[in-house]
C-alpha cells in the first residue's frame, strides 16, 4: 500500500516535470527557429510589405515619379480608375490571353507529361526537351519568337507555308503571344504532372488491366481523378501568372502596346501611366485594383477547393 501511494504522489510530479520540460524544449525551439527565419522577414518586409504600404499610400495621393509634391487627394484616382476605358481594356486583353492560354497549356503539359511518362526510350531527353525552354529567360524566349514570327524572314510562315502579319495585324498579334507562351511556360506544368504521374500507385492499373480495362479507361478513370489537385494547382498558377502579362508582350511587339494596342496588357498600362505619363499616384491606385483582383481569383480558387473536398466526403 505504501508503495503504490507513493508512486501515486510521485507520477503527477513526473507529469508536470515532463510537461515544464517539453514547454521548455518548444520555447527554446522557437527562439533559435525565429533566428533562422528572421533573414527572410526583414527582406519579405523591405521588399513585399513595405511596397505594399507604400503603394497604397501614393494610390491617395496625386504623385509623380520624382516624389515631390504629392497632395493628398482622396479617392479621385479610383474614381478616374473605374471611368477609364483604356484601363478597361487592358484588363480585357489580359483576360483573353489567360482564357487562351490556361485551358491549352493545361491539356498540352499532361498530355506531355503522359508521353514522357510510358515512352521507354530516352525518357531524359525527352523531358529535357519539354522542360528546357522553361529555363530561358523571358527575353530571351520573347526575342527568339519575333524573329520567327517576322513576315518575310520569319521560319515560321517559311516552314508552314504562310503569310500572316502575325505582329502586324490584331487578328494574329495576340495569338502569335499565346503560342510563344505555350512553348516558354509548359515545362513548368508539365514537370508537376510528371511528378504526379509518377506518384500513383502501379497496383492500381494493374487490377484494372485484369478486370478488362482498356488505356483510355484507366486514364479517365484512374489517371484524372488522381491529378484532380495537381490540375487545379495547375490551373491557379497559370491564372496567375497569364493575368500578369507583361514580359514577352512587351518584348514581341518592339516594346510597345503591339498594333492598335491589341496587345497592352493591365500591367504594361499600369506602367505607362506611372513611367511615362508619370502619375505614380494613378499607377498606385490601379495597381491596387488589380492586386484587389488577383486576390479574388486566388480566393476564389481556394473555397471552391475547400467546397469540392467537403462535397467529395
Amino acid at each position: 500500500m505504501t508503495t503504490t501511494s507513493a508512486e501515486t504522489v510521485i507520477a503527477p510530479a513526473r507529469a508536470q516535470s515532463a510537461a515544464a520540460s517539453a514547454t521548455v524544449r518548444r520555447k527554446q525551439g522557437f527562439q533559435h527557429g525565429g533566428w533562422f527565419v528572421a533573414p527572410f522577414l526583414v527582406l519579405f518586409a523591405l521588399f513585399v510589405i513595405w511596397p505594399l504600404l507604400r503603394g497604397v499610400y501614393l494610390s491617395f495621393t496625386d504623385a509623380n515619379i520624382s516624389g515631390e509634391g504629392a497632395n493628398f487627394v482622396g479617392l479621385d484616382n479610383y474614381r478616374e480608375a473605374l471611368k477609364d476605358t483604356a484601363m478597361w481594356d487592358a484588363l480585357g486583353h489580359s483576360a483573353y490571353f489567360t482564357l487562351l492560354v490556361v485551358p491549352c497549356i493545361t491539356v498540352l503539359a499532361f498530355l506531355l507529361a503522359m508521353l514522357a511518362h510510358h515512352i521507354e526510350r530516352g525518357k531524359w531527353v525527352w523531358r529535357l526537351c519539354f522542360f528546357a525552354p522553361f529555363l530561358l529567360p523571358s527575353t530571351v524566349a520573347a526575342n527568339m519568337w519575333q524573329w520567327l514570327f517576322t513576315q518575310g524572314i520569319g521560319l515560321f510562315n517559311e516552314t508552314f507555308g504562310l503569310t500572316t502579319p502575325w505582329l502586324t495585324d490584331k487578328s494574329y498579334a495576340m495569338l502569335a503571344i499565346v503560342i510563344e507562351t505555350l512553348w516558354w511556360t509548359v515545362g513548368f506544368s508539365f514537370l508537376l504532372y510528371l511528378a504526379a504521374l509518377q506518384g500513383i500507385p502501379g497496383h492500381l492499373y494493374e487490377a484494372a488491366k485484369l478486370d478488362g480495362a482498356n488505356a483510355w479507361h484507366r486514364t479517365v478513370h484512374i489517371t484524372l481523378p488522381m491529378l484532380r489537385h495537381i490540375t487545379g494547382l495547375v490551373v491557379a498558377l497559370q491564372v496567375l501568372a497569364s493575368l500578369q502579362l507583361f514580359d514577352q508582350a512587351v518584348v514581341m511587339m518592339d516594346f510597345g502596346p503591339g498594333p492598335e494596342l491589341a496587345t497592352r496588357s493591365f500591367v504594361q498600362y499600369t506602367l505607362e501611366q506611372g513611367f511615362t505619363s508619370y502619375r505614380v499616384g494613378y499607377a498606385s491606385a490601379m495597381s491596387i485594383i488589380f492586386f484587389v483582383i488577383i486576390a479574388a481569383v486566388a480566393l476564389g480558387r481556394m473555397v471552391l477547393l475547400r467546397n469540392r473536398e467537403e462535397g467529395a466526403r
